[in-house]
């Protein structure tokens, strides 16, 4: 390895170190909350009554009360993985579709 690629690598590594360590160090103490409290506060806060939902989340009617954090989490963790399928498959359509096309027209031309 070169005395330069060693210095980027201890560079870039350094980097990654500072963009882990950082925010644990800054957001030492800090407190973090839910975009649904701070609206149901924001809504107490300007009317001056208590935030009453609209209705209640399905999960929560189905299990008898609140869903336990573990299974919220892996609920939204499945939601995304299956997202990012979704892209997935249709970025690699479009992907192949171009393949496809590209080699229709050679063989055309031929």
């Amino acid at each position: 390895m070169k005395k330069r690629d060693r210095a980027l690598l201890i560079a870039l590594l350094a980097l990654c170190l500072v963009l882990v360590i950082s925010p644990v160090i800054a957001l030492r103490g800090a407190e973090f909350g839910g975009s649904d409290d701070a609206g149901s506060e924001k809504v107490s806060e300007i009317t001056g009554e208590e935030y009453e939902p609209w209705a209640t989340p399905l999960f929560e009617q189905m299990l008898g009360g609140e869903i336990p954090g573990e299974l919220e989490s892996l609920l939204f963790c499945v939601q995304t993985g299956v997202g990012v399928g979704v892209i997935a498959f249709f970025l690699g359509r479009f992907v192949e579709r171009k393949k496809w096309q590209e080699a229709r027209d050679t063989e055309k031309r031929s």
